[in-house]
């Protein structure tokens, strides 16, 4: 078992057998989530799982129709947990990049937000340059290469956090050397970090940082976001083990129809304040 394989893991849904084994499926699966990284999933005070993606998993599995069960597991090993089959798939607000496609498979994705700063609002770095604005690394390099010369300068001998193994954390390694750049193990310890000031801005997926504004409203948006290249497209997968293709399928379908539905648009609304569903 894993260190943090909760007692409290989520038996899901235990469903009628004979529909999956008729789609060569498996009868049950176990989902890893980080359990760390509010409002996707996180911990709430009673050691129970919740979060949008505690709510989305079970609507998944049950238009699956698959029984699932859900575990917590640290993020810089959640991806080898999944390869030596611990575990069946991973949902954890994960984007898809060039890096992790060569380890695993993704799913068609559920959800889309890119990467953003965050800082103390009386702090000076309250409005760094382009704030508000969106840039691509892939599809616009030269934009996106101008938008971070001109952060680095304005971050210039300040303190930059970021989760260890989050494609964030790629990008300011790529894009910001030379800075002091701080790394923790979990998302909630980055927040904590920055409420106390002992670093200067924060580097993450933008939807994490309503949780953390509501319990520190000093804390404020900066700077322009980021999407594509080290960071991926800017959505969030299912990853699966390569070869699973069954399951893929399957949890394509149902991701379809949440999003189609209106069913993930609600659900999106309820933990982020926006919609941010995929509207194909």
């Amino acid at each position: 078992m894993l260190a943090r394989h909760m007692t409290l893991a989520l038996a899901i849904l235990p469903l009628i057998a004979g529909a999956a084994a008729a789609q060569n499926l498996p009868e049950r699966i176990t989902i890893a989530t980080e359990g760390a990284y509010p409002p996707w999933n996180y911990s709430a005070a009673d050691g129970s799982l919740v979060g949008y993606e505690i709510d989305l998993i079970p609507i998944l599995c049950e238009r699956m129709k698959i029984e699932c069960t859900v575990v917590a597991q640290e993020w810089n090993g959640i991806i080898p947990g999944l390869t030596v089959g611990r575990y069946d798939a991973i949902m954890a607000s994960m984007g898809v990049t060039e890096e992790r496609t060569k380890v695993v498979a993704f799913s068609r994705p559920y959800a889309k937000a890119p990467n953003g700063f965050l800082a103390m609002g009386d702090g000076g770095l309250a409005e760094l340059p382009d704030t508000g604005l969106s840039f691509d690394l892939t599809n616009a390099p030269d934009e996106a290469s101008s938008a971070i010369d001109t952060l680095k300068a304005g971050l210039a001998g300040k303190v930059i956090g970021v989760q260890t193994g989050s494609t964030a954390a790629s990008f300011v390694s790529e894009y910001f050397k030379g800075l002091n750049i701080r790394e923790y193990p979990s998302f909630e310890q980055l927040g904590l970090e920055l409420s106390a000031g002992r670093i200067d801005v924060a580097v993450a997926n933008v939807t994490a940082f309503k949780a953390v504004i509501d319990a520190n409203p000093a804390l404020v948006f900066t700077g322009p976001t980021f999407s594509g290249g080290v960071l991926g497209m800017g959505t969030t997968n299912v990853a699966l083990r390569r070869g699973d293709d069954a399951l893929r399928e399957a949890f394509d379908e149902a991701i379809t129809a949440v999003n189609e539905d209106g069913t993930n648009k609600a659900l999106t609304e309820k933990w982020f304040g926006v919609d941010i569903s995929i509207h194909e």
